[in-house]
């Protein structure tokens, strides 16, 4: 059984920056390099969609709208994925889930946009930018 927890939501002027994290914790250490984690956003009214992971391989990658803006990144050693956000814009408010993928679904070849992939969740952030 994982748990993960997310915390370093809050409310930013446009231009802000934020800094999620993401703890896991499991019956032993998390493997966090065995298993691809992603962060997820879900806005009111709008489905959850990907905007970063860290794959197995250490592979990164970001949804298009926030390329050069976010930063995902682990610290084994602390058991925590942190999604460092710069020049948040208004539309990226939305609510923050951490996920992962322990089932390898990503790994063999499932997209690691699609929240189906991931088995295991955090209860989310709240990120709200204002103009």
């Amino acid at each position: 059984q994982v748990q993960l927890v997310e915390s370093g939501g809050g409310s930013v002027q446009a231009g802000g920056s934020l800094r999620l994290s993401c703890v896991a914790s499991a019956a032993s250490a998390f493997p966090y390099s065995k298993y691809c984690m992603g962060w997820f956003r879900q806005a009111p009214g709008k489905e959850r969609e990907g905007v970063a992971s860290m794959g197995r391989d250490a592979r990164i990658r970001y949804a298009d709208p926030v390329k050069g803006r976010f930063t995902i990144s682990q610290d084994n050693a602390k058991n925590t994925l942190y999604l460092q956000m710069n020049s948040l814009k208004p539309e990226d408010t939305a609510m923050y889930y951490c996920a992962a993928d322990t089932g390898l679904r990503v790994t063999y070849g499932g997209r690691w946009y699609l929240p189906t992939e991931f088995n295991y969740w955090g209860q989310g952030t709240q990120v709200t930018v204002s103009s």
